[in-house]
């Protein structure tokens, strides 16, 4: 008897806990949470190929108690969704990639997207924004290396970075009868800034003109300079970018603190990754015994991310046969892991992160039938 009410008095603890649990976490607003995402990892870092943000919206108020996370939406990944009552799935892969002409039960997809609306569940793909992002997939492929530093191979540009127009025009004006004709045709030109200085050029004083411009106003300012070369000296065209950002942006370049043999970087990646089996090139004169100290990687599929890249090994999901025979070539290793398995490992990291980020305020789930397509047999 003693032991029985022992057993009931556990069970009535764990459930009181359990109701607690629950009870801790609140509802999201769909807009607030959306938001919050983007905060998260801006969206503007996403290829401009690429189709994210939110793809299937129910129709508000929708209000999220959990989110649930894949890497790939596919039918059955769904079916487990509706059975742990999501209300938002955020599936790593976009399972609207290409433009729908009709939504009925023919194919896998639109049964996708009729599915979600029936049973009021958003869907969210942050994709390649995750993959630019400072904390985002790629440093997370990363961290099995071992002890490095890494960059982007490509990095992202700012992008609330103020600029006026796309290119600046600076010329020099000599005379103020000049000066006055110059300003007075450009302030007549849309989408042109301008600003002017008094300088000094060969011991003489004259007005330092520049105008920030668009495409489209540079043709026009160019037009009257041409028309008007009288007026003006030293003229120089200069185009406008935005500056590119130290740890966003597209794969990573990693340099070990410490040189391994390609065996033991093999061994750790596995490890990261939770593989039995990888697929290795040697390059060209190499071994297994052969020293790796950079490393040059992008999750998914990383031909044209990892092409020209100065590395000892390239490591991705997958690349094409020529890619390969092209690194190869060069002396570069090349490690392929399967497209998702590069990935999908990244989502335990992303639902601690998102966790803290959102203040806890909703539940989020891992997806358990997520998995990769392709096995070894």
């Amino acid at each position: 008897m003693l032991s029985s009410g022992i057993r009931l008095v556990t069970r009535k603890v764990q459930l009181i806990h359990s109701l607690n649990c629950t009870s801790s976490r609140s509802f999201m607003d769909l807009k607030t949470l959306i938001s919050s995402l983007d905060d998260f990892a801006s969206l503007s870092f996403a290829e401009s190929w690429d189709n994210v943000g939110l793809l299937v919206e129910p129709s508000p108020p929708h209000t999220v108690n959990t989110l649930f996370l894949t890497n790939d939406l596919t039918e059955e990944v769904m079916e487990e969704a509706l059975q742990k009552k999501a209300d938002l799935i955020l599936s790593y892969h976009p399972p609207i990639f290409r433009p729908l002409k009709h939504i009925t039960w023919k194919t896998w997809k639109e049964r996708l997207v009729i599915r979600a609306l029936e049973n009021r569940v958003g869907i969210y793909s942050p994709h390649t924004a995750y993959d630019a992002a400072p904390q985002g997939v790629n440093s997370w492929l990363a961290k099995g290396l071992g002890a490095c530093t890494s960059r982007p191979i490509h990095p992202s540009k700012a992008p609330n970075y103020p600029t006026e127009g796309t290119h600046r025009v600076e010329f020099g004006v000599n005379h103020t009868e000049d000066l006055d004709k110059v300003m007075s045709a450009v302030k007549g030109i849309t989408d042109v800034s301008v600003t002017s200085v008094f300088a000094r050029s060969d011991d003489e004083e004259q007005t330092r003109i520049s105008l920030n411009c668009t495409q489209k106003a540079l043709l026009q300012v160019v037009a009257f300079l041409s028309q008007n070369r009288q007026l003006y000296q030293k003229t120089e065209i200069l185009s406008l970018e935005k500056p590119l950002l130290l740890h966003t942006g597209m794969g990573r370049l990693c340099t070990l603190d410490e040189s391994v043999s390609l065996a033991t970087m093999v061994e750790r990646i596995k490890r990261h990754l939770k593989l039995s089996h990888v697929r290795l090139s040697l390059g060209v004169g190499r071994t297994l015994e052969s020293q790796v100290r950079v490393v040059a990687l992008c999750a998914g599929s990383g031909s044209s991310v990892l092409q020209g890249a100065e590395a000892d090994l390239y490591l991705t999901g997958e690349m094409s046969h020529h890619d390969v025979l092209d690194a190869a070539s060069q002396g570069i290793n090349v490690i392929l892991c399967e497209h998702s398995n590069t990935e999908r490992g990244f989502l335990s990291d992303l639902r601690d992160m998102l966790g803290v980020h959102l203040e806890n305020k909703i539940n989020i789930i891992l997806s358990e039938t997520d998995k990769d397509p392709l096995h070894v047999v």
